[in-house]
């Protein structure tokens, strides 16, 4: 398995924070480093500090070399999707081919209602999502596309330049949802994150993914499928995701949780380097 580590940068600096992915990317076990997207702090006092997921992600890759980047995951609801694209080209350029497209219908309703970003009932949010991504990659790899959707529409649209990898960077779609989210999934992921470490439920949504691939004529090997555990002993967290793996997953992505410690870093990648 590949071995990553997901980051959330709530209640912590950017001081803090860099040196975490400035020691990672000098330890070869760690295939890369994700950021969340999210403006509000999760599971605690919302009025802690949050550093905004993109802008940090620019940061962060002029300070690293090695390390692949990405948000597990972006929503869609936060930024119209040509914005992204151009974003996305953007940052690909800024880490020379570095950066995996994480992406997501959305759902934090609280974050939404603050800052009055409409948050659609789910049949239209992912009706939203999966427009998003056609546009997305349409601008990635088209000259100059035109769509005509529901939700957007682009009239002969620029993107330029284009991303240094090629069709375009790896989209990674995260989330568990069977009907809407895996169906996404298996037409347009070249990564599928499954953002728990329950080895049962995970073969589960596997075998879904497969079915959605099965039903679109696509071949579900050619999807890297990851999956998150968190780091609260480093023991367990290695031994679970051992168990992960043993169920199909290609990708461990170890989360430290808020404000992470960087002393983790190295012993963490001693005891995950036997998952390689």
């Amino acid at each position: 398995m590949k071995v990553s580590l997901k980051t959330s940068q709530q209640d912590t600096t950017w001081d803090d924070l860099s040196a975490i992915w400035r020691l990672a990317d000098d330890i070869d076990v760690y295939e890369g480093a994700w950021l969340f997207d999210h403006f509000y702090p999760l599971f605690t006092d919302l009025d802690k500090p949050c550093l905004e997921a993109w802008t940090l992600a620019g940061a962060l890759a002029s300070i690293t070399k090695r390390l692949r980047i990405g948000h597990m995951v972006t929503s869609n609801t936060y930024r119209h999707p040509a914005v992204v694209a151009n974003m996305v080209a953007t940052l690909d350029r800024v880490s020379n081919g570095r950066f995996d497209f994480g992406f997501g219908a959305g759902w934090f309703e609280q974050e939404h209602t603050a800052y009055g970003i409409p948050l659609l009932p789910l049949k239209e949010r992912f009706d939203a999502f999966d427009e998003a991504l056609e546009v997305i990659d349409l601008l990635l790899t088209q000259p100059s596309p035109s769509f005509s959707g529901e939700h957007y529409t682009l009239q002969e649209a620029y993107c330029e330049p284009k991303p240094i990898q090629t069709p375009r960077p790896p989209f990674v779609i995260g989330g568990s949802g069977e009907k809407r989210l895996l169906r996404s999934a298996a037409r347009w992921a070249d990564h599928y994150n499954y953002p728990r470490s329950d080895p049962e439920d995970f073969a589960y949504r596997l075998s879904v993914l497969q079915e959605h691939c099965e039903a679109i004529g696509r071949d579900p090997g050619e999807i890297e499928v990851s999956f998150q555990v968190r780091v609260d002993d480093i023991g367990e967290a290695v031994a679970t995701a051992a168990r992960v793996g043993d169920v199909g997953a290609d990708h461990a992505i170890f989360y430290l949780p808020a404000p992470a410690d960087i002393g983790i870093v190295e012993p963490l990648a001693a005891a995950a380097s036997g998952l390689r």
